[in-house]
């Protein structure tokens, strides 16, 4: 499946913020399941600059990801 030929209208994003408190320029990133794709996501970025740029994975991905950051940062789930 080409998860970047996949539709994201009507995906209802979750917005994560931190690091940067500086107004429109704050660090965050937008999340979101990508409807017709079953179990895959959408990443964004929310700062002028990076609009329109996103990742997609699957969860299976995703997740992975997620473990691999959070253990070679010491952070627990």
């Amino acid at each position: 499946m080409d998860l970047y030929n996949l539709p994201v209208a009507g995906a209802q994003f979750e917005n994560y913020c931190g690091g940067n408190l500086q107004g429109e320029h704050e660090s965050c990133v937008e999340v979101a399941a990508i409807p017709s794709a079953g179990s895959a996501f959408v990443v964004r970025d929310t700062k002028p600059e990076g609009a329109g740029l996103e990742l997609r994975f699957t969860a299976e991905e995703l997740d992975d990801f997620t473990r691999g950051w959070a253990r070679k940062r010491s952070l627990t789930l």
